[in-house]
């Protein structure tokens, strides 16, 4: 069924300026109510956000999210978006920077890397940091370097990958925040391969949990490194320190962290009944507390959940406006089922609304996305997917577009002659 639609205007530009314009519903959480609209005449339309449901977990991380892979449901966030130092949590951008080297042909697994004096002093034996206990001058391969850094955690090996790609650590914290920015992890900042200490390089969960996402899901080839539970380097065995890979719920990753501005921190993935969560946390004060919160994250949001399709793919949401065209909405539609996770047995209302730049104009071609259907719960965004045209929009006949000009002028002109409040 289509999301009712209604509108928003939130920078008061013209009728072809780009206003944002707002469809809105409220979708009960079972999906067996009918959507529901609720809207304010010639006003904020969107609506109003059901009360949040009773929290069902709450974590003692200070920073923590937990995401559903198949879904894109945030089932748990505290703090998400709060900058934090990543501590070694910053080698899983080293280690994406790496991988996609051997993707794009420029390293192989069969390429080797130098251990310069700067890496092994401050990366290696005598720095007392974790290591892979690399030898001073020793040429390594990179498919020893992975493990090195994914199991490991050697500052050694990401430091020498780092001088191998771009020549100096400073050079690759730069290019490490570029890639950041081009995989929309808007907020981190790297400067170096390690995580090690600095000030100027801080992360939020929400995104290392989104980097975990992209990890698992752009290299299913090196993502199983990850699950390696020791690696022996120079005749010396280490265990992985993640310490979800010791416990009997399903994880096969990623990563753990840990300097005194950060807390004992980790990214981590598993997956139970074909269902994969990935785990983000910081601040924590101990690695007894990191594991214990982690696990009790990942065991609740197996357990406490179940997937409601809230749209089918190719389905009718909601029609948005068209400016000067033969029609004036247009369908638009998500390119596959839109799911998400809600409390198992909950009778709490979720709402959901479309946004996008609008009126559209024409002519408009079908499979264009125009913006993005947003589900919430509670207060919480749950679910956030691309939404697209359905069919093609031809410019309009003249006396159409006029009449369409004159009822955008109106309602223009009706809007600002309103009192605020209600626009």
């Amino acid at each position: 069924m289509a999301l009712a639609a209604s509108r928003r205007e939130e920078t008061g530009l013209g009728a072809r300026g780009g206003r944002i314009e707002t469809l809105s519903c409220a979708i009960a959480a079972a999906c067996r109510a009918t959507l529901m609209l609720a809207a304010l005449l010639l006003g904020w339309l969107a609506v109003g956000l059901a009360p949040a449901s009773a929290q069902l977990f709450q974590s003692t991380a200070p920073q923590a999210i937990l995401i559903d892979v198949a879904t894109g449901s945030v089932l748990y966030e505290h703090n998400a978006d709060e900058l934090v130092p990543p501590a070694s949590l910053a080698k899983l951008m080293t280690a994406e920077l790496l991988f996609n080297a051997i993707h794009e042909g420029r390293l192989t697994l069969d390429s080797e890397i130098t251990i310069s004096e700067h890496a092994w002093r401050t990366g290696g034996a005598p720095s007392r940091s974790s290591t892979m206990f690399a030898a001073l001058g020793s040429r390594i391969k990179i498919s020893d370097i992975i493990p090195g850094i994914v199991v490991l955690s050697g500052n050694d090996a990401c430091i020498a990958v780092a001088e191998a790609m771009a020549g100096d650590e400073a050079t690759f914290g730069r290019i490490m925040t570029e890639r950041a920015r081009k995989l929309g992890l808007a907020k981190s900042t790297f400067t170096n391969p390690t995580g090690l200490p600095d000030p100027g390089m801080k992360v939020t969960m929400r995104e290392i949990a989104e980097l975990s996402e992209h990890l698992i899901k752009a290299y299913p080839e090196f993502y199983p490194y990850f699950g390696m539970k020791d690696f022996t380097w120079n005749k010396i065995k280490q265990s992985n320190r993640n310490p979800l890979l010791g416990m009997d719920i399903g994880a096969d990753g990623l990563k753990t962290g840990e300097t005194d501005d950060s807390g004992f921190a980790l990214a981590g993935s598993a997956v139970q009944d074909g269902r994969r969560l990935i785990v983000a946390i910081s601040g924590l004060k101990t690695a007894r507390d990191r594991a214990g919160e982690a696990r009790k994250l990942l065991e609740w949001g197996f357990r406490s959940f179940e997937s409601r399709t809230l749209f089918e793919a190719n389905t009718p949401i909601a029609d948005v406006k068209v400016f000067g065209g033969a029609s004036f909405s247009v369908p638009v539609v998500a390119a596959s089922p839109v799911r998400a996770l809600v409390p198992r047995g909950s009778a709490d209302t979720i709402t959901a609304k479309v946004v996008y730049h609008g009126p559209l104009a024409a002519p408009v071609k079908a499979g264009t996305v125009v913006g993005k259907l947003e589900v919430m719960r509670g207060k919480m965004l749950a679910v956030s997917v691309p939404v697209q045209v359905m069919q093609d929009v031809p410019i309009g006949p003249l006396h159409e577009r006029a009449l369409q000009a004159i009822w955008e002028w109106a309602g223009d002109y009706i809007r600002s002659k309103l009192p605020k409040r209600f626009t």
